[in-house]
């Protein structure tokens, strides 16, 4: 397959409606993002319904610009890719059936892509992977470690058995009265802050490599209740560094581990939390030294949701030989495999 491969990606599993084009899996062209956070915030998370109308106003707007700004049309374009899931039904369903429509009428190839796929692909738009690969997916819904042997194999060796990190941040900053989304605001706090309360970290059985937040955001919200009931005043910088120390130790100490026992030549970190600081300067600083590892981490801009990241996956799986058919439906439940 040539590198002039040139892929139509679409995405819209959550409350970002997007689409890019991506020649040979690796050159962005275009990367069109229409965020919805301003619609959402009032409500202090997103809500389907208005994240799914959003989407149906948005899509074809968005798709037109990635055109327009990739000076292609869409007879040039090899194949559309599409986020099939995980994600809202409701909001995966729009660019599924936006996808098809697409595909079906000027017939061209249709290719489903997992979500966490292109996170993790988010990275080969930056640099070539190097095999056998761990990625740190870190998002809103998703916290895993997944082993990659060659393009598009995926194995989960650790997951979050309740709230994923960018849950418990959310939970988290609601509790601390700051605003959707709560990531950014506690990583900002946590900068100006001391890790100075002491907050539980859940290392789970010996030799495990999953997840679990959810102790910690309880953890949380109870030193918040308790020092209210007492009449004190926690200093909420304290606290947000405290809560991150607590997020980011058990991230990277797990990811090392994995790293080691799986001999990885490179880890790839992926997902909306991967834009978190503080997790970006304590990778550095256990990674960077490191000769037998090389560390990837995508620009902010390929962090968050974005369609460049899905049509880089669906690149993968267009060259394998992979397609969908007109029955590809949104799938919120999707696994990667």
């Amino acid at each position: 397959m040539t590198k002039q491969t040139l892929i139509l990606g679409i995405e819209t599993s959550c409350d970002e409606t997007a689409a890019s084009v991506v020649r040979g899996g690796t050159e962005i062209l275009s990367n069109v993002v229409a965020s919805q956070i301003e619609s959402h915030k009032r409500f202090g998370g997103v809500v389907p319904e208005i994240a799914s109308r959003h989407h149906v106003e948005q899509v074809t707007y968005v798709v037109e610009e990635a055109l327009n700004q990739a000076e292609r049309t869409i007879e040039e374009i090899d194949a559309i890719a599409v986020t099939e899931g995980p994600g809202l039904v409701g909001a995966l369903l729009i660019g599924v059936n936006a996808a098809k429509a697409i595909a079906f009428a000027h017939e061209k190839p249709l290719i489903g892509v997992h979500h966490i796929a292109g996170h993790i692909y988010a990275n080969r738009l930056m640099k070539e992977m190097k095999f056998p690969l761990m990625s740190l997916v870190v998002s809103g819904g998703h916290t895993e470690l997944v082993l990659m042997k060659d393009h598009g194999s995926y194995e989960v060796v650790g997951e979050t058995r309740d709230d994923a990190a960018g849950e418990a941040y959310d939970k988290v900053a609601r509790t601390l009265g700051l605003p959707y989304p709560g990531g950014p605001h506690i990583d900002r706090l946590a900068q100006e802050g001391k890790p100075v309360i002491k907050l539980p970290r859940a290392w789970l059985e010996e030799g495990s490599f999953d997840f679990s937040f959810s102790g910690l955001k309880s953890s949380v919200i109870n030193t918040l209740h308790n020092a209210e009931q007492r009449g004190e005043q926690l200093d909420t910088k304290d606290l947000a560094a405290s809560f991150q120390e607590s997020v980011i130790d058990v991230l990277v100490t797990k990811t090392e581990r994995a790293v080691s026992q799986f001999g990885a030549k490179q880890l790839l970190v992926a997902g909306g939390v991967a834009a978190n600081k503080g997790l970006r300067e304590r990778l550095h600083e256990t990674f960077d030294d490191r000769e037998d590892v090389e560390l990837v981490i995508p620009p902010l801009s390929l962090c968050t949701d974005n369609a460049a990241m899905i049509a880089a996956a669906g690149t993968i799986s267009f060259e394998q030989g992979k397609r969908s058919d007109y029955a590809l439906n949104a799938n919120p439940g999707l696994e990667l495999r």
